[in-house]
């Protein structure tokens, strides 16, 4: 990779602008998922499940790095090439709007910075980027600013000859498959009704196999979104994957609010690796059980709760698409689905391959449905997670076969389950070790409308439709 420019050149230390004013924000959360050829080696669905399988292995063991309470506000919320949710953010003065990806794994938010910003091995979509240059309110962050610390060790600081009015030195921070680094800047982030100043952000210069936009951390930790703003509650609700070609129907991201009705509970656990990271950052769920065709599935201990090195637990994970279950987990859940199927339906070996997905079941001909079990959650408290039949079974359509002749009749089509597991072996995201044993996706939470209560450490839930026409955005 190719040097990145000199970072002090492109950046501008300049004022701040006036206190925040406090208000209710709802902000649109959108889809985006760019046209992928179905060929043997790029089914969009494969894709989505080799990208959730990449998510749980950075989630599970990452790359080693240091990455007055308001009311409401609300924004749309769209899903992302890679099966995330995008809203825009407002940053600067006067505002630059860019696209971010909400993700609630991680905690520093960065954005595509300057128009040396580089991209390796990334989309080939326009990146919008945010110029610090054209912001009155754009500073570099210092390396003694407390925030600096959310990217470096004390001890890195001081051995890096940090002194009044040095800069904080570049972060580097490394996800499942790829990177980004920069500086961290302080700048006005505005919302509807809400203005926060010396909101820090990472001003990336230079990313690997990143998508075509930033990251917004809705994570654990004083780096992340709510913390900045003061956030006692943050809620969404995520749009249905139908709505994949339609851009003008999104979802929605609240900042704030009030209380919701008909809303069940579970409580959200601190992880039990204490402030190692980055399990800190994440949002364990005090799951109990889970159920296929009403009967229990026996699970592993792990599955429930983590130990104090942070392996097991449940967290849940707006970045992932797909549910990951470790292989202990997934082998007795795929076999109760199995059984609960009951030979009506024969397995499609051809659909498994292809896509990486398992069990599926070939669709018999000329039939328009298919009988499945239910698959429900169960948590601490009595709430139970009673999933819709098209937030578990994904339609595979016609799943194209490795290494198969292009002129061969395509597979049948299948309907699989909608959950990954890495039973590879060593290095895999599913090793019997560390990290979460469960991560509740993105495809699992469509059309349910998810509140993080902070303050009472809780997450409440119900179903609903998440479909909106709207065209509010952070500005």
């Amino acid at each position: 990779m190719a040097p990145p420019p000199p970072l002090l050149l492109l950046l501008l230390p300049l004022l701040s602008t006036a206190a925040p004013t406090i208000s209710t924000t709802t902000l649109p959360l959108y889809r985006h998922l760019p046209h992928v050829a179905e060929t043997a080696h790029h089914h969009p669905l494969s894709r989505l499940a080799a990208a959730s399988l990449a998510r749980a292995s950075h989630l599970r063991r990452p790359a080693h790095h240091k990455g007055q309470a308001g009311t409401a506000s609300a924004t749309a919320l769209y899903p992302h090439s890679y099966g995330g949710y995008a809203f825009t953010a407002s940053l600067g003065t006067p505002p630059q709007p860019l696209p971010v990806l909400l993700d609630t794994g991680s905690h520093l938010t960065w954005v595509p910075c300057t128009s040396s910003y580089q991209c390796r091995n990334c989309p080939t979509a326009a990146v919008p980027t945010f110029h610090p240059k054209n912001s009155s309110s754009s500073r570099l962050v210092g390396c003694r600013n407390p925030s600096c610390l959310w990217v470096h060790s004390a001890a890195r600081l001081a051995g890096s000859n940090c002194t009044t009015g040095a800069v904080c030195p570049p972060y580097a921070v490394v996800y499942g498959s790829g990177s980004t680094g920069g500086l961290l800047i302080a700048d006005t982030l505005r919302a509807p009704g809400r203005a926060v100043r010396n909101f820090v952000v990472g001003c990336s210069l230079v990313s690997v196999h990143q998508p075509p936009s930033g990251l917004a951390g809705f994570g654990r930790g004083a780096p992340s979104v709510p913390a900045q703003l003061g956030l006692t509650k943050f809620s969404y609700c995520l749009l249905s994957r139908r709505f994949d070609d339609n851009a003008a129907v999104s979802g929605s991201l609240v900042l704030g609010g009030g209380r919701a009705g008909g809303m069940q509970y579970v409580p959200l656990v601190k992880s039990a690796a204490g402030d190692k990271q980055p399990y800190a950052v994440y949002y364990y769920l005090a799951l109990t059980g889970v159920t296929v065709g009403g009967k229990a599935v026996r699970l592993p201990e792990r599955a429930f709760s983590a130990n104090a090195a942070g392996a097991g637990g449940a967290i849940v994970d707006s970045g992932t698409t797909f549910t990951y279950l470790e292989p202990t987990v997934f082998q007795p859940v795929a076999e109760a689905v199995i059984a609960a199927v009951g030979g009506r339906y024969k397995r499609s070996k051809e659909a498994e391959d292809g896509l990486g997905l398992r069990p599926c079941f070939a669709l018999p001909q000329g039939a328009k449905s298919m009988a499945l079990p239910e698959l429900s959650l169960h948590f601490k408290g009595g709430a139970e997670m009673q999933l819709p039949l098209e937030n578990y079974f994904v339609v595979a359509g016609r799943a194209p076969v490795p290494g198969a002749d292009a002129a061969a009749p395509a597979a049948a089509e299948a309907i699989c389950l909608a959950v990954v597991t890495d039973l590879g072996g060593a290095g895999g995201a599913g090793d019997v070790g560390g990290g979460p044993a469960i991560i509740l996706g993105s495809f699992q939470q469509q059309n349910y409308y998810v509140e993080y209560d902070l303050e009472k450490e809780r997450l409440g839930f119900r179903r609903q439709p998440c479909a909106a026409s709207s065209s509010s955005s952070m500005n």
